[in-house]
């Protein structure tokens, strides 16, 4: 009796929890979500959002450098956000579509390398590299929407005041915040010192605005 307990408790059990631990391995596990892609899109989208903050408000201060009229300087700006935003978008669908040529090749090669695996396994492993693909409809989108965001905020700011050197001055206050702000978003999101980093975000927007403000105005006083 007690050879036949240690026989079972000794030898037939182990085995039956190898087989348990063996069944749960090859149970499908639900796949943690991957923080590290929210990551990069939010940040190309503060970036998308920045790039046409400052390139729309530089437009529409280089335009105010020379006419005071209102309507000048917002049709500017429009057209800087829509011309800027199909630029974004073109360009963002063109890189991700040569990537993702780029990525399928790759794939397809591995796979030609690796006939000797198991059918289910490859299939896995297909799944988990369709999942990874880039869309380059869904950067070409983000881009474009991202900058239109941006080029929105001096548009806005400018939209309804008439009066030439208070809206400049708006403008360029609105401007200085939200600098501020995709700056800050900007070094949390890519995990940098956040004050270095608005810094050389909020500089860099002034310098645009003010090279392209003053370039402008010579043109503009020696009548080129």
């Amino acid at each position: 009796m007690a050879s036949n307990q240690e026989s079972i408790h000794g030898t037939k059990f182990p085995f039956q929890v190898q087989e348990m631990e063996r069944q749960m391995n090859l149970e499908p596990q639900k796949k943690e979500f991957d923080y590290s892609k929210r990551s990069q899109w939010l940040r190309a989208a503060v970036l998308g959002a920045n790039d046409g903050l400052v390139s729309t408000a530089s437009l529409m201060m280089g335009v105010g450098a020379v006419k005071e009229d209102i309507k000048a300087m917002i049709i500017t700006g429009f057209a800087g956000l829509v011309a800027g935003a199909c630029s974004m978008a073109i360009g963002e669908f063109v890189s991700v579509y040569s990537q993702l040529d780029i990525e399928v090749g790759q794939m397809k090669r591995e796979k030609r390398r690796e006939d000797a695996f198991e059918a289910t396994k490859l299939e896995v492993q297909e799944e988990e590299n369709d999942e990874s693909l880039p869309s380059p409809v869904q950067a070409a989108a983000a881009s474009a929407l991202a900058f239109s965001l941006g080029a929105m905020v001096p548009l806005l700011a400018a939209s309804f005041i008439k009066a030439y050197k208070v809206r400049i001055g708006v403008v360029v206050a609105a401007v200085t915040l939200a600098l501020m702000v995709f700056g800050w978003l900007g070094a949390v999101l890519g995990r940098a010192p956040v004050v270095r980093s608005a810094a050389r975000v909020l500089i860099g927007g002034w310098l645009a605005m003010a090279i392209t403000f003053g370039l402008t105005k010579l043109i503009g006083i020696k009548g080129l």
